[in-house]
């Protein structure tokens, strides 16, 4: 043992942004943004919640893509070298699209400047635009603008397999910037893919989603402002934006890498094309069984679950733990403390405050980084239980937090937006992560509960766990009054005839609960889902367990999935 050195609709709906997204793995705990506390919280996500404005900007110069030219996917300068793929297949344009998007499109790849040091290092990146429909199941009603980064295989030619296109998660996260930032995790796999990233529509620089001036203000400030593609940011729409993306980047089958979020993206991509599933890794997968707010009531009992395990530790290893003896005894310090901080938040040295939202959030970004967030999670309560200041609690909430994030860009430079008559209002900011969540979150949706319902639902997910509960039960109003209509209740993604797909689901995981994931192999199909189970707290676990790493590693690059029943300890 060692030492430790009364409820309104409309105000729910409000807060209810001060959520947590579905993002990746949290790679990295150094963000320290200034300005006043954001109103939303995420669901995941340390460094990549973080703006990297150089590569973004670098879309608005010298990239672009060539509609209504006589070349195909893959030609030109700067071509995808699809003829040189291991095992190729002539790449098949996705169905129903005119030819303007597709054999009369071509890539143009142009350098694009690294990210900053503090974001990723190493240089060859390129930035490309893409052309797709507005609508997919009528593209004669207008084009968005889809940005694109990648960095080529930097292994020998004839070893090139293809492209491995990646989503991070969210859903609201960048590709385009969170591509450079982890790409060390990927160069194995770089050696032989080119690794592709991209903004999914209505995130960054892909017809981006505004629902304020400069940060998200309301629903109605949504349909103000971006009320065109609001119905057409649907995660549906998105998996066709990927088909017409495999098609022009030549390859006949698309290989993904899909965390968090993006496993339902890649979910629902392998059930609209089957025949196109290349090598598909989901990681950390979402339940597909689930509507909104069933997956609200599964994630806080996980997330309450990785505290009472953290409590354990924390009661064995440290002789003054601040959650004491037991898990039973966390709980009522930690709702205690939350109390206190709801009556008056702590001070911090930058003048800045921690409610218990952000504290609850906070603690459940800590668990997010599995046992690696175990001991700065003792030493952040330890100083606000004992000294009443929050200052490291209040980094790990903005950490993660894209309501810190936009504020913090207020002012900041901005971007155009790609839908043409969304020049009536403000420009969408680079980092639009908050608004993109919300509006891709309630456009997948159909969930919209009547007070009644809501009510009954925001009791049993307080009742589900004392620390997390309250601030958990706002996510019940985060589509209340919307102007768009759900698309449905939860993502059908059966898959048969598609080729294997690998889904890798820890056991202990906060965010995404395992059993989500024995649900999505199950849905996938008998024949397609694959299930890795890795014994290990935290959210994901590519690239932290040597034994996942292994395996998805193998598969990605020899095509061999795991055995099924194979776990990872």
């Amino acid at each position: 043992m060692v030492g430790i050195g009364e409820r309104l609709v409309p105000d729910r709906a409000r807060t209810a942004v001060r959520r947590r997204s579905r993002g990746a793995p949290a790679r990295s705990q150094d963000a320290r943004p200034a300005g006043p506390v954001g109103s939303a919280a995420p669901r995941r996500r340390a460094a990549a919640w973080l703006p990297v404005l150089a590569v973004v900007l670098a879309l608005t110069a010298g990239t672009g893509c060539d509609v209504g030219g006589a070349s195909g996917p893959g030609s030109g300068p700067g071509a995808s070298g699809a003829g040189h793929r291991t095992g190729a297949e002539a790449p098949s344009p996705p169905p129903g699209l005119p030819a303007a998007f597709t054999t009369g499109q071509r890539l143009r790849w142009a350098a694009c400047p690294a990210p900053s040091p503090a974001h990723g290092k190493g240089g060859g990146w390129q930035c490309a635009t893409m052309k797709a429909p507005l609508d997919h199941r009528r593209p004669g009603r207008g084009t968005i603008d889809v940005a694109l980064i990648r960095k080529r295989a930097t292994g020998a030619d004839h070893e090139r397999i293809g492209s491995l296109v990646f989503d991070f998660g969210g859903p609201g996260e960048s590709g385009v910037t969170g591509l450079p930032e982890y790409a060390d995790d990927y160069t194995k796999l770089g050696e032989r893919y080119d690794l592709v990233g991209f903004d999914p529509r209505g995130v960054g620089r892909s017809a981006p989603v505004r629902c304020g001036r400069t940060e998200f203000e309301s629903g109605d400030a949504c349909e103000k402002y971006s009320g065109r593609i609001l119905p057409y940011v649907t995660t549906s729409q998105t998996a066709r934006d990927l088909d017409l993306l495999r098609y022009l980047l030549g390859d006949g089958k698309l290989n993904y890498f899909g965390i968090s979020y993006g496993t339902e993206l890649g979910g629902v991509y392998a059930h609209l094309f089957p025949k196109n599933v290349g090598r598909a890794v989901l990681e950390a997968p979402v339940d597909p069984t689930q509507d909104r707010l069933q997956e609200e009531l599964s994630q806080v009992k996980a997330v309450q679950s990785a505290f009472d395990r953290f409590a354990r530790h924390c009661a064995r290893t440290y002789d003054d733990c601040p959650t004491g003896s037991d898990p039973e005894q966390a709980d009522r310090r930690v709702t205690a403390l939350l109390d206190r901080l709801r009556d008056k938040p702590a001070r911090t040295d930058g003048g800045e405050e921690l409610d218990a939202d952000l504290a609850a959030h906070a603690i459940s970004n800590h668990l997010d980084l599995g046992e690696d967030g175990w001991e700065p999670l003792v030493k952040a309560l330890d100083e606000v239980m004992r000294r009443g200041t929050g200052n490291a609690l209040l980094r790990e909430a903005y950490d993660h937090a894209p309501g810190a994030r936009a504020k913090r860009l207020t002012g900041a430079r901005t971007g155009t937006s790609t839908v043409a008559e969304a020049g009536t209002g403000p420009a969408a900011p680079d980092d639009n992560s908050v608004s993109a969540y919300v509006a891709i979150t309630c456009a997948d949706s159909s969930s919209r509960p009547g007070f009644t319902e809501a009510e009954d639902m925001v009791k049993r997910i307080e009742a589900a766990s004392p620390v997390f509960g309250e601030a958990w039960s706002s996510a019940v109003y985060l589509c209340y009054d919307w102007p768009v209509k759900g698309e449905r209740a939860a993502p059908d993604v059966r898959a048969d005839g598609a080729s294997p797909i690998l889904v890798v689901a820890g056991t202990g995981d906060p965010t995404t609960p395992y059993a989500g994931g024995e649900r999505m192999a199950a849905e996938l199909g008998a024949k397609v889902g694959v299930l890795l189970t890795v014994r290990a707290e935290g959210h994901g676990t590519y690239p932290y367990d040597d034994c996942a790493i292994e395996a998805v590693d193998a598969y990605l690059l020899d095509g061999t999935p795991p055995a099924r029943g194979t776990t990872c300890s």
